[in-house]
């Protein structure tokens, strides 16, 4: 039993997107029936975030629905929404949130879920857009519906997403990428490779291996002193945890709030989830933050769990999964690029293909483009833990 358990019970959640809304379902799921209150920065009820890039580029989803993609059945939560409030302060020792206007809100439990903000480019002269909102996605949209040129400040998911996009308007599109190729973090370099190919082929200019001195009314300047005339300038060089409002608090906070391999922080009482959370992976050996949407809301669920009915000694331990559109193209990657990577359907230079990274006698990650069964297959057996002598199989299976 846990003071959860206890009538007249109270849990905050500071964090109204997708890890907060997780929790809070599966709180009320799991028998928490006392006082629920979600605090969200953003005055919009929880939507679908991974969608904003289409939204950003005039598809399907316009950024109106998206608020309404996840609010569809929040009426059984019973929970009162504090939207366009942030919070300020934690006070541990009296269990208190401060919320933005200085109002103090008391909790027996606290789901920290505040997320992360987009990174700043230092040495921007003039406003740039970024893409985390519903309000950078309409600011964006209705940018590009201009035409003209874009530059790309930053080569991960966003920005490939978009450079792709935006080509099919048919604008002119430069991405500038600290690395040796987009996206080489999260997919190792021999992949990373083949996706810049695509790209290239899509028209996108890349600038790799180059960094930003200055963004100005002409353009975007680089650090050997190239100006690359643009009339828009998308900056999407990654997030930070939301932890500033922490400081003081005794929670610590090292790229992220620390968590335990159950999600929990501070004793029994505050646990963190999605992306402001780094935690004890024990399939890593290591603490680790993802930012991934699925993740988030697997992340909620259990950071819920510990905090209702205490300690079970079951690690959070998933398998990180990320599905991104690169114009026509579709990307799957499941786990971490770690070790060697083995080639299993396909070739990295033309078409579909399909591979894994073996570390050692274990399957680490598997990716896969335009591939779509393949990666199922793959990723049923690597979410079971994945040997390196059974891979082969698991791919003709």
């Amino acid at each position: 039993m846990t003071a959860l358990h206890a009538p007249g019970a109270r849990v905050a959640i500071a964090g109204g997107s997708l890890a907060g809304l997780s929790a809070a379902r599966t709180l009320r799921a799991e028998g928490f029936d006392g006082e629920l209150t979600i605090v969200g920065a953003e005055p919009h009820l929880p939507y679908e975030r991974p969608a904003l890039s289409k939204a950003a580029l005039g598809g399907a989803v316009a950024p109106a629905e998206l608020a309404v993609s996840l609010a569809l059945d929040l009426g059984d939560l019973d929970a009162t929404w504090r939207l366009g409030t942030r919070a300020a302060a934690l006070d541990l020792g009296a269990r208190e949130l401060r919320l933005d206007g200085g109002e103090r809100l008391a909790y027996d439990g606290l789901v920290v879920a505040t997320g992360a903000a987009p990174r700043a480019l230092p040495g921007c002269e003039v406003p740039v857009h970024r893409l985390r909102t519903l309000e950078d996605a309409a600011a964006l949209n209705a940018a590009l519906a201009t035409g003209g040129r874009l530059a790309i400040v930053g080569g991960g998911f966003i920005g490939c997403e978009v450079a792709a996009g935006a080509r099919a308007r048919g604008l002119d599109v430069t991405v500038i990428e600290g690395a040796a190729a987009p996206l080489a973090a999260p997919l190792g370099a021999a992949v990373a490779h083949a996706l810049a190919a695509r790209l290239r082929a899509l028209g996108v200019e890349l600038r790799c291996g180059r960094g930003v001195s200055a963004v100005s009314e002409a353009g975007v300047t680089l650090d050997d002193g190239t100006l690359l005339e643009a009339d828009h300038v998308l900056v999407a060089i990654g997030a930070s945890p939301a932890t500033g409002w922490l400081a003081g608090s005794g929670l610590v906070c090292r790229d992220g709030v620390v968590c335990d391999s159950e999600c929990a922080t501070a004793g029994s009482r505050v646990v963190a989830a999605g992306d402001v959370a780094r935690w004890w992976h024990p399939g890593c050996g290591r603490r680790v933050r993802v930012e991934h949407w699925e993740h988030a809301e697997l992340h909620g669920a259990a950071a819920a769990r510990r905090l209702l009915h205490g300690p079970r000694g079951v690690p959070f331990a998933p398998v990180p999964f990320v599905a991104s559109e690169l114009g026509p193209h579709v990307l799957h990657l499941a786990g971490w690029p770690r070790g060697g990577l083995e080639l299993l359907d396909g070739a990295l230079d033309d078409g579909p293909f399909a591979a894994a990274w073996v570390d050692g006698p274990h399957v680490s990650g598997v990716v896969a483009l335009d591939s779509p069964r393949a990666f199922r297959r793959l990723r049923r057996r690597l979410d079971g833990g994945l040997a390196a002598a059974d891979l082969h199989a698991a791919a003709a299976a």
